[in-house]
């Protein structure tokens, strides 16, 4: 048997490293090269989408990284360099929130350390705040086209996401506040993906969950409506050959990770 020296074994860890880089950015289209904002969507739990997020960001070298977990204060507690997982973590306060594992997400910030970190995530208090006036007279929808209701049939089918989202366990009225609470969210990413590009010239990648990252009525949706001009580009992740709907500019697909019953909380 051939004995492999050190050296030998890492030259070989480093070109496989250099395969599956290669064969990352060779899945990234030109249109997504392009663009000034790249939206990359997730399902949150699923550590695969993840990865793929975490190359996306190495291969496009944002200038600015975006993310729905963080709000803006934890964003501006972010001080640059920072050390390690630990030292993100820390400063973020990643860890002491509901997301999943900063195991999971550590990689993305990991991957473009000089560009700037922008946080588009609304509490809970946040959104209840706001939601105590009507979505159509918030103070920025007209610019991203909120300032009217949403139609019927999207209206419906957005109620409908909620409902099974929630495992059916929400009374029918709450519906509706749920789906205002979601075209928030969407404004703010929309809101900050701009205020990003304007900051730094882009490329903006944005870190959402896939819901978010529709381009029928997520926020490239409303990106669209306030800066026609900007090029935007949004990348849907599914699961085991599922269909995820919302008009993307493109679906990739990744195993799913083993879970639990997800409406066990609602059925105690």
């Amino acid at each position: 048997m051939k004995n492999f020296s050190p050296r030998k074994m890492s030259l070989s860890a480093a070109l496989l490293a250099a395969l599956f880089a290669f064969e990352a950015a060779a899945e990234i289209p030109q249109a997504a090269r392009d663009a000034q904002i790249v939206v990359l969507g997730e399902q949150h739990d699923n550590p695969a989408h993840h990865v793929r997020q975490a190359e996306w960001v190495t291969a496009l070298a944002p200038a600015a990284l975006v993310f729905e977990m963080l709000t803006a204060p934890q964003a501006a507690g972010i001080t640059v360099p920072w050390t390690d997982q630990a030292d993100l973590d820390a400063m973020t306060g990643w860890s002491q929130t509901d997301w999943p594992s900063f195991d999971m997400y550590y990689p993305i910030f990991e991957a473009a350390p000089a560009a700037r970190i922008y946080g588009a995530g609304l509490t809970r208090g946040m959104l209840m705040q706001q939601l105590q006036t009507p979505l159509t007279d918030h103070p920025r929808a007209a610019l991203y086209g909120l300032d009217v209701p949403a139609p019927p049939d999207e209206q419906a089918a957005r109620e409908a996401l909620q409902a099974r989202a929630h495992c059916d366990a929400l009374p029918e009225e709450v519906l509706p506040m749920m789906v205002d609470a979601q075209r928030l969210r969407d404004l703010e990413l929309a809101d900050v993906a701009l205020q990003a590009l304007r900051d730094t010239g882009g490329p903006v990648v944005v870190i959402t969950g896939n819901g978010h990252a529709r381009g029928d009525w997520g926020m490239p949706a409303l990106l669209a409506h306030a800066a026609p001009d900007v090029a935007l580009f949004a990348l849907a992740q599914g699961e085991e050959g599922s269909a995820v709907s919302g008009g993307f500019a493109l679906t990739l697909d990744a195993a799913a990770p083993v879970r639990g019953d997800p409406c066990a909380a609602f059925t105690r």
